[in-house]
């Protein structure tokens, strides 16, 4: 076969479409193929034959050819040059390139650019066997430009495109063609020395582009291929690899020109038995990778059929060039001069390529089985529902219900967990079989409607914006820096971390301090849907975990109901009242929360109702407690509690004005120029009728007073009772009055409207003042709660603490009957255990006191006293009131009257000790309340005291004590201190 001018490149189409390298042949003219004595026993190495792989060739070729002939076996004459039974002279008059690399269809075509290229220095009468100009030659090439391969090394026989974005690189490549010598260095590049999974292939090439001069040569592998520039289109440079190369050292750095050594194999023995064996191997392994995949079968029989130069290293680069090797290990082969060690890597690349092509061929049979399965079972279940349909077995409702389910997951079934669509796959088919009128249908049909309306994998967009999220809060809240500062922390961790997960939030405090609305506005900030339920004296763990299926009435518990509503699988759930639950006969629901708040468990969260876990670790979870003392401990170690004490009443002015006047006024329809309410009407409203520390009662009572002024108005006259019925009547009587085709009744009709409108009576604006509040509100529920001026002996002030915030309270002691031996002590005002044991407590230490101060005075051991703590009717009880009991006695003793402005709390033990107490805000609050200026806490809240607001401690005299004696100077030595 000779004389034919056309360059031919085959590119064999792979039926199952995968193909990691794409071999392209590249062949100059004037070919010519010799044929060679052949041994039957080679006819076996591979089954397609000569003729068949001749086939595949062009009508040109395979006329020049002619008749195939079996001896005449291109893959026996490879063979027979590696075994030595004939010999290629050196006068072979062509030359061939194979090139292989993961190509794209831009590759391809640049590649036929270049074969169209050397077709046209052919027709030009080039003499020159290759695809340009070869002068110099190769070998005379010492010092290269250096050009980075991404990602496999080129291998010499074999051609890559590459993109060059460097304009200086490009220009030079583009001068050494026009000096005839067109030859370059092709390195592989190393891994980046910190590599990220996340970075993209548009990346690294970003990368690659910036790297220069020394920066680049670091990168670069020593050992490469001298290219040769086929062809240079835009920014895209095909190479054709020569021989390997070593880089020796840097001759300039832009662009990277090195200088190279040109690397020779080391001499073998071509006859070595070692050799042969191995080489053969690398044949029967590509024969047996033939049998389990057609990958690479015109790869071979194309390469078989023209290969030029077949000796063992060729071999070697060839097996190693069309595996699917990673770049590593394809470099490894690139840098053996050994030429056995080299036919053993490529082997073992071979090998692992056998077992991929394996594994491809069982992933296929078993894809093709399943979708043919599929496709089978799909017929038959057509079939079945025509059959069905014709018999009059199945209905119409059925089909209707089965189809509104599946439309229903279809839309997400991708985000539907696999036991999720298993279990309903199942009750669809056991939905088909029952009949309608039976009550197993029903309860399938419910239960396949709570899977399928649930939000399986629908999460709505978090916003994690700080600013934003400040912004909301204080819109929605006055105050509370402390509680927003600590909200804040929360969304700025999760913008960090991506998510707001693992944290359960309980917000404690008294009733109307805002909790709630709290809440809703965290929902509000973070994007997420809010829904709300109170376990308030729940004592049904079936309200949590929902009734089994088998019950009548069943139904999921709330957490299966809140997803069903709000439709998004990360909502926002707010817990009321956790410090209520309650405990009846059908278990424990505190018990029953621990699983759906814990972190650890809430993934798969187990419903009774739907019996399939459920991921909840998404939901963000915020519970509310008045006090978080009755919280079960398990329960209260998987939150974290944010207390809210409650407003002082500066506070309560702000928010009275700012946010519960204008949304009372806006729900009864008042315009804000009719309505004039003064401070000091606010003032005397919080102090006279609102003293609890959250400010519902406060809105109640602006209620009330916006419902009379609206009654008041109503009746005098500021709104027309009935404005667009009058204004239609006096129209029409307008209109009947006038032509119809008279060009003034538009006129009279406006002017009628008007005139109608503008009947108003007059009113004055309504002012609401300290003075005529009681005229609204009715009058003061409380008084000054200050009610001794001064105080007498025997009576000292103590704070106290409830779930409904912090409050005065007087403790009283008097003299009952007094002789020698009558000493005593009887309490009353409906205490604890816990103040009944500081009374006892405290009766002693005073005992004690007094002793050491007057031992003369023999005050307890000779009268019989009583103790008691107003307002009987109110259960009182906690470990905060020893101080002022025992200040009381020692004032009824000594017969001396504490300060007037003095309040204390603290617990006392039998030795005089100080113990810290609670709600150190509260109390603070109470006292500023009652103007009383001294207070007295124990040392060890000194830190809670300094972590209050300025406002809260402006004016306040705070003395900390550990002992009670300092107690005693501060409450009976005020006669020393004014001296």
């Amino acid at each position: 076969m000779k004389g034919f001018d056309t360059n031919l490149r085959l590119q064999p189409q792979l039926s199952n479409g995968f193909l990691p390298n794409r071999l392209s042949i590249v062949v100059s003219n004037n070919l010519n193929f010799r044929s060679y004595s052949s041994s039957p026993a080679m006819l076996k190495l591979f089954s397609p034959s000569s003729a068949s792989r001749i086939h595949h060739l062009t009508p040109s070729i395979r006329a020049a050819a002619g008749p195939p002939r079996s001896v005449d076996s291109p893959l026996f004459k490879a063979l027979s040059q590696l075994t030595g039974l004939n010999r290629r002279s050196s006068s072979l008059g062509h030359r061939v390139f194979f090139c292989s690399d993961s190509a794209s269809d831009a590759e391809a075509a640049a590649a036929e650019a270049a074969e169209a290229k050397a077709a046209e220095y052919d027709a030009e009468g080039a003499d020159s066997s290759a695809i340009v100009s070869t002068n110099p030659r190769p070998e005379d090439c010492l010092t290269v430009l250096a050009l980075p391969v991404p990602h496999r090394p080129l291998f010499p026989g074999f051609y890559m495109p590459i993109y060059v974005k460097d304009p200086k690189v490009l220009a030079a490549l583009q001068e050494s063609r026009r000096r005839q010598a067109p030859y370059a260095g092709a390195f592989l590049l190393k891994d980046a020395p910190s590599t990220d999974s996340s970075s993209t292939t548009a990346d690294t090439e970003k990368n690659i582009n910036e790297l220069k001069g020394k920066d680049l040569l670091e990168r670069l592998h020593e050992v490469g291929t001298l290219a040769q520039i086929s062809s240079i289109q835009g920014d895209q440079v095909i190479l054709v690899g020569h021989r390997r190369l070593r880089i020796t050292e840097m001759v300039s750095e832009e662009p990277l020109t090195v200088k190279v050594d040109h690397l020779k194999d080391k001499p073998f023995d071509m006859d070595d038995d070692v050799i042969k064996a191995t080489s053969f191997e690398v044949i029967s392994t590509l024969r047996d990778v033939l049998k389990t995949s057609s990958l690479w079968r015109d790869h071979v029989q194309t390469y078989t059929q023209h290969i030029g130069d077949f000796t063992y290293p060729r071999l070697a680069d060839f097996g190693a060039a069309i595996c699917g090797a990673n770049r590593h290990q394809a470099q490894e082969v690139l840098e053996e001069l050994d030429v056995h060690k080299r036919l053993r890597l490529t082997l073992e690349l071979m090998k692992k390529e056998m077992e991929i092509s394996k594994i491809q061929e069982t992933i296929a049979k078993a894809i093709e089985e399943k979708i043919s399965g599929e496709q089978r079972r799909y017929l038959l279940n057509e079939q079945l529902k025509a059959i069905k349909k014709e018999l009059g077995v199945e209905t119409d409702d059925k089909s209707a219900l089965s189809g509104k389910f599946k439309e229903r997951i279809e839309p997400n079934k991708e985000k539907i967990p696999a036991h999720i669509l298993q279990v309903i796959e199942e009750e669809l088919t056991k939905l088909q079989l029952l009949e309608a009128s039976s009550s197993e249908f029903n309860v399938t049909r419910n239960y396949l409607d709570w899977l399928t309306i649930l939000p399986w994998g629908n999460y709505s967009d978090e916003n994690f914006d700080v600013v934003r999220a400040q912004q909301i809060l204080d819109e929605d809240h006055y105050g509370l820096s402390d509680v927003k500062e600590r909200i804040l922390e929360f969304i700025a961790v999760g913008r960090l971390r991506g998510t707001s997960q693992g944290k359960i939030i309980c917000l404690s405090g008294p009733p109307g301090v805002g909790k709630t609305s709290i809440g809703r506005s965290i929902a509000r900030a973070l994007n997420r849907k809010f829904f709300r339920f109170s376990v308030g004296g729940l004592g049904d763990v079936a309200e949590i975990k929902g009734h089994r299926r088998t019950y009548v009435g069943a139904m999921p518990g709330k957490m299966v109901q809140c997803l069903k509503s709000v439709g998004t699988a990360n909502p926002l759930v707010l817990i009321d009242e956790i410090d209520k639950l309650g405990k009846g006969h059908a278990g424990d629901p505190a018990s029953a929360l621990l699983e759906l708040l814990d972190p650890e468990q809430n993934a798969n969260f187990l419903d009774h109702y739907l019996d399939v876990t459920i991921d909840l670790s998404k939901v963000l979870f915020v519970c509310t407690a008045n006090v978080i003392d009755t919280i079960p401990n398990p329960l209260l170690d998987r939150m974290e509690v944010i207390s809210i004490a409650g407003y002082i009443t500066d506070e309560k002015v702000h928010i009275a004005r700012d946010y519960l006047e204008k949304n009372a006024r806006a729900d009864c329809g008042i315009k804000p120029e009719q309505v004039d309410v003064s401070d000091a009407a606010l003032l005397s409203l919080i102090e006279n009728y609102c003293r609890e520390a959250g400010v519902r009662n406060l809105q109640k009572q602006i209620e009330k007073i916006y419902r009379k002024i609206a009654l008041k108005l109503v009746r005098e006259g500021a709104v027309p009772e009935e404005p667009a019925v009058a204004t239609d009547v006096e129209e029409a009587e307008i209109v009947a009055k006038l032509d119809v085709e008279s060009p003034e009744k538009e006129n009279h009709v406006s002017a009628a409207k008007e005139e109608a409108q503008t009947k108003q009576i007059a009113v004055e604006k309504v002012m609401i003042d300290e003075s005529n509040l009681a005229d609204y509100v009715g009058k003061p529920v409380f008084h000054a709660e200050k009610i001794y001026e001064p105080t007498p002996v025997g009576v000292v002030m103590g704070l106290a603490w409830t779930s409904m915030g912090g409050s005065t309270l007087y403790i009283e002691t008097t003299v009952v009957e007094e002789g020698e031996g009558k000493g005593g002590l009887n309490i009353t005002g409906q205490l604890g255990d816990v103040m009944k044991e500081s009374t006892q407590i405290a009766h002693t230490v005073a005992r004690k006191i007094l002793l050491e101060k007057e031992p003369e005075n023999l005050f307890f051991a000779n009268s019989k006293l009583h103790l008691h703590v107003p307002a009987g009717a109110t259960p009182k009880d906690g470990p905060s009131a020893g101080c002022t009991m025992i200040t009381s006695l020692l004032s009824l003793a000594m017969n001396k009257p504490v300060r007037e402005d003095l309040a204390m709390t603290g617990e006392v033990t039998l030795t005089g000790r100080i113990l810290p107490i609670g709600g150190v805000k509260e109390k603070t609050i109470a006292a500023r309340r009652s103007q009383v200026k001294t207070i007295i806490f124990p040392e060890a809240n000194r830190r809670d005291f300094e972590e209050l607001a300025e406002n809260v401690k402006e004016g306040l005299d705070v003395h900390f004590v550990d002992d009670y004696g300092k107690i005693f100077e501060l409450a009976f030595g005020y006669d020393k201190q004014q001296d």
